[in-house]
Order: structure tokens, then sequence, then C-alpha cells
């Protein structure tokens, strides 16, 4: 239901520098609350819980609740203490993992 997520970490920072990182995916985050044209309920279906990790260290992360909207996006800071990958994760309602990995080099 989701499409590939988008992130955006600068390329490279001074160590003990705070950066910012953004992330985008698109997901229409149906919160269960409205029905179809025949009046059935529509079934929730939305990114419940996002993580991002820096060298297997957790930086940032949320829970998602339905009334979140579609295709969220989250801005946040964090100190980078030397180079390594951030790795980013949204867990989807049906049990879809979403993931994606950006490096960055500390000068």
């Amino acid at each position: 239901m989701a499409s590939k997520p988008r992130i955006k970490v600068p390329k490279s920072a001074s160590a003990g520098e705070v950066i910012t990182l953004k992330t985008l995916i698109s997901h229409e985050m149906e919160s269960g609350q409205r029905k179809d044209k025949d009046g059935n309920p529509i079934p929730r279906q939305i990114i419940n819980k996002f993580t991002c990790s820096f060298e297997g260290q957790t930086v940032f992360e949320c829970d998602l609740d339905p009334a979140i909207s579609a295709n969220p996006y989250f801005e946040f800071n964090a100190k980078v203490p030397a180079s390594g990958t951030f790795k980013f994760t949204w867990l989807d309602d049906d049990g879809s993992v979403y993931e994606a990995e950006a490096p960055i080099e500390v000068n």
C-alpha cells in the first residue's frame, strides 16, 4: 500500500554535529472510521510505528495513531558521533515493513 520511502540525510558532517533528517512515505493511512459506498467499514490500515537508528542505536522512534494524515512526513535532529549508516523503518498494520538506509561521512 505504501510506496518507496524518501529520505534526506546530509552526505557529510563534522563529529558531534547536530544534523537534520527528513523522511516521507506515501501511504493512504486509512483510519478505519470511514465506510465504503455500500456502508461497510473500511478496515484500518496505517503505518503504526516509525524508527530511525544509527549503527544499531535508536535515534528517533514514535507510534502513530489513526488520526495521523496520509503520507507521513518526519523531520528531526540527531547528533552524529562518527561515520556510519542511518536505518529508517516503517511498520504497517498489515505486517508490511518498509526500510531505507543512508550513510553519512564524518570529517
